[in-house]
């Protein structure tokens, strides 16, 4: 059990204004495992003036002198991988092995991406008669989820603080206790006193009120697309910057060319990870329709192998479950063949629905226009690539997918597609490309240098 009791601001853990706690729960028994403190507005207030009062030295600060602070930061986070990967299990759910490689290490490696872009980053450059300057866009709101906790905290503090930014994280309520690990993370590494305030609490309450505080400069916020409408409603009104990572339907498009076992198979891999919860998932697969069965055939041959609780985790919480299963009913019912998995709860405690796998599925099906956010795959036939194409666009949505197949024909593909990022033939994940969404996906992009983009703003002096 964790027990907090206060928030971090200014460099200090000071005590919350209210008595109010947030109970943190284990997905996989159901247990509660710690508890966070309510933030409230005054708690959101406190944290939001500690960083616009230390912002000035900060954005002063050489950017040497910022990357040491990211890589001592990144060091501190080194030294807690264990640890950060045991709390993620415990408040996620996530299988231990998933938590250790993804959940702790890919972060790791990110806030080192930021410790050397922030010294080699080109903050100054001269353009004709004028020197073009890379600013701090000023105050951040980080607003993290929860599928992703740590990860989604260091691509969002890591950039802002490598352009000079001051930051207030408000963590997702579901898994509060990383972002607690990050703080300490903080401190350990010698960032000044209100460069980086966190404040946990519930969205309506602590992360409205950081939305639409008046000093804070930029929101980044990352969950689902109904909330982003509302927190760009919010920093419209107050004509202030958003960075919006929001939902994914992707397409996982399958080629004639394609080595079909293998592009099935690495296919739903990609969507039983993270136990479905991710939000670039390529949870719709394309086959052509000459070989659509022999597809099916080893799409349930590869999601036997995720078992519940063991190559699987649960979902994050019971609400979670609930809307999962009743994707899954609605699939049934809109008459999409079950091929694997199905509504039922696989074990009698714990957040799990059954790996699922749907064929005949036509694209105005349900589960093939709303993100589930489970582990489901649905599969859609198609007779050319014209047709496949139309079927790729064909959601609001427009973050992630997946091309296979002879790599020419695959990148033609690829490029035709409405979406921020595709990978080729299983290409591997780089953290420095940027990540990031067209359509009801969002709006900028993290990681890379275009991840530091998103947290300066530019000033020209003509000569």
């Amino acid at each position: 059990m964790k027990a907090h009791d206060a928030m971090y601001i200014g460099g200090e853990w000071r005590p919350a204004s209210s008595t109010e706690t947030i109970p943190v729960v284990n997905p996989a028994d159901e247990q509660v495992v710690g508890h966070v403190p309510a933030g409230t507005a005054e708690d959101v207030d406190a944290a939001v003036r500690a960083a616009r009062a230390a912002l000035p030295g900060w954005a002063a600060t050489p950017p040497a002198e910022r990357s040491a602070r990211i890589a001592a930061l990144r060091d501190a986070l080194a030294a807690r991988a264990e640890e950060i990967a045991a709390t993620v299990t415990a408040e996620l759910g996530a299988p231990p092995q998933l938590a250790a490689a993804v959940h702790a290490g890919l972060p790791i490696a990110v806030a080192g991406t930021y410790a050397e872009l922030a010294a080699t980053h080109p903050f100054e450059e001269k353009v004709g008669n004028s020197t073009v300057y890379a600013e701090p866009v000023g105050v951040v709101a980080a607003i993290t989820p929860w599928n992703y906790p740590l990860h989604q905290i260091v691509a969002k503090v890591a950039p802002a603080l490598a352009a000079g930014c001051t930051t207030v994280l408000k963590p997702a309520e579901d898994t509060p206790l990383t972002a607690q690990l990050f703080a300490e993370a903080v401190h350990e590494a010698g960032l000044p006193a209100g460069v980086f305030n966190l404040v946990t609490g519930l969205g309506p309450v602590a992360g409205q009120a950081l939305a639409e505080h008046p000093d804070v400069d930029l929101v980044s916020f990352t969950g689902s697309t109904a909330v982003g409408r509302r927190i760009g409603a919010l920093a419209g009104g107050a004509v202030k910057r958003v960075a919006l990572e929001l939902g994914g339907k992707s397409a996982n498009v399958i080629l004639p060319s394609a080595d079909l076992p293998r592009a099935v198979a690495v296919g739903v891999a990609n969507v039983m990870s993270n136990s479905g919860q991710t939000c670039s998932a390529w949870t719709r697969m394309l086959i052509p329709a000459d070989r659509y069965e022999e597809a099916v055939a080893l799409a349930a041959e590869a999601v036997a192998k995720y078992v519940p609780g063991e190559r699987v985790g649960p979902l994050v919480n019971a609400k979670q479950q609930e809307r999962v299963r009743g994707y899954i009913e609605k699939g049934i019912e809109e008459g999409a063949r079950l091929v694997a998995g199905g509504p039922e709860a696989p074990r009698e405690t714990g957040y799990y629905v059954f790996p699922t796998v749907f064929a005949d599925v036509t694209p105005d099906m349900t589960i093939a226009q709303e993100e589930i956010f489970g582990p489901v795959v649905s599969l859609l036939k198609y007779e050319d690539e014209e047709e496949a194409l139309a079927i790729a666009n064909g959601t609001v949505y427009g973050l992630a997918g997946a091309v296979w197949g002879d790599p020419e024909e695959a990148v033609a593909f690829a490029r035709r597609m409405d979406t921020g990022q595709v990978d080729i033939n299983g290409g591997r994940f780089n953290p420095l490309a940027p990540f990031g969404g067209y359509k009801q996906s969002g709006v900028g992009r993290e990681l890379g240098a275009h991840g530091l983009a998103e947290y300066l703003q530019t000033k020209s002096l003509q000569f």
